[in-house]
């Protein structure tokens, strides 16, 4: 494993490149952030692999018993395209500590980084079929996953629908499935007394936002991954604006060529707004105005999601009653988007189950086994 990190980081370029090419995401963040952190996620899970261990158990009877801690078997992983890299190494690195083999359905929009990594795998010296890239549409060959007899868990992270199907298939198969269905929240909530600058700010933050080339250094926002998510923003858009809420700025697309839509600002929403309620992977923010702590916290907990949630504020109290009010699996104070590979990362409600990141991804890619032996003769020898 550390191998094929290092292999990573002398290939930081090309793959860099390949996740640009695939999914639109800026070059330069795929080289500074994307990438490195892959690496240093596969050395953080290699470190743990020796920390694998099971404990002996202090029971009443005259027995000796402990347990044993054992992979789970053939692991199937499918991978979203918004991260192709970062999701692919969250789930691929505790399964090869654990001493698991897998299957990685990468998305079809962003197959060419999982196949490069596939490579890098096999020159790191790691066995063959121990990890197997199966390019294809969710339809073939993510269903072949997720209901093969053999695959013994499903790691999955995606839209809650695929989610849904991926759960069925998995019943229908008899299988121990830890599918994880994540999503991303673009509702902010502004305390009354700083909305109207707030939301002022944000607008002139937006109209400036360079849009482009993800291979221009200068550029800050790529294009879509693909027609169908295009065309899917752009219809949470309409549906702002049918359902009554203020566009602020945005909404429209840019240039003739790609899948470009300007970002995009709403307020004026009320919870219930579909743009409120689903999940739109695309750059559209809903901004609603609040009074109280409590308004904010029930507008917050208003939706079937609960992945994760940011909280603003210099009032420790305000942070740590927010913190345990919010259904949410990671809650960030004072910061956001902030990763780490000892920090798990996983949702509540219909935003999964188990753990990403961490000690506990690795449980997910476990069993135990409790072995028991008399302490004294066995009067069965």
């Amino acid at each position: 494993m550390m191998k094929f990190a290092d292999l990573i980081d002398e290939n930081i370029e090309e793959l860099a490149a390949l996740d640009a090419i695939d999914a639109g995401k800026l070059y330069h963040m795929c080289k500074a952030l994307d990438i490195p952190s892959a690496a240093n996620t596969l050395r953080y899970y290699a470190g743990a692999a020796d920390k694998i261990h099971g404990e002996v158990l202090k029971v009443a009877r005259e027995f000796h018993a402990y347990t044993l801690m054992e992979p789970i078997g053939v692991v199937g992983h499918i991978i979203p395209w918004n991260f192709p890299t970062s999701l692919f190494f969250v789930k691929v690195s505790p399964c090869l500590a654990a001493g698991c083999t897998m299957v990685v359905k990468p998305a079809e929009q962003t197959p060419l980084s999982a196949l490069f990594y596939a490579h890098l795998a096999k020159l790191a010296g790691i066995p063959d079929g121990v990890i197997n890239v199966v390019p294809g549409f969710g339809a073939t060959a993510g269903a072949a996953v997720s209901s093969h007899m053999d695959i013994d868990a499903v790691s999955f992270t995606g839209s809650t629908q695929t989610g849904r199907e991926i759960m069925q298939a998995a019943a229908k198969s008899i299988l121990f499935n830890k599918g994880e269905v994540c999503v991303a929240s673009s509702r902010v909530f502004v305390q009354e007394g700083i909305y109207d600058e707030f939301e002022k700010k944000l607008v002139e933050k937006a109209k400036t936002w360079v849009i482009g080339d993800p291979f221009d250094p200068k550029v800050q926002q790529g294009p879509q991954v693909d027609k169908k998510q295009f065309e899917k923003v752009l219809s949470y858009i309409e549906h702002g604006k049918k359902e009554g809420a203020t566009l602020l700025t945005g909404g429209k697309t840019v240039g003739n060529k790609g899948y470009y839509i300007e970002p995009t600002i709403f307020s004026n929403i009320k919870d219930d707004m579909v743009i409120a309620q689903d999940e739109i992977f695309g750059p559209v923010m809903a901004l609603k105005k609040f009074k109280t702590i409590e308004e904010a916290i029930k507008s917050a907990n208003n939706t079937r999601y609960g992945l994760a949630a940011g909280i603003v504020t210099k009032n420790l109290d305000i942070a740590n009653t927010v913190s345990r009010s919010i259904r949410a699996g990671t809650i960030w104070i004072n910061c956001y988007f902030a990763f780490g590979d000892d920090i798990p990362f996983g949702g509540y409600k219909m935003s999964g189950f188990g753990r990403d990141y961490g000690l506990e991804a690795l449980h997910k890619y476990l069993q135990v086994k409790s072995v028991v032996t008399p302490i004294y003769n066995s009067p069965w020898l």
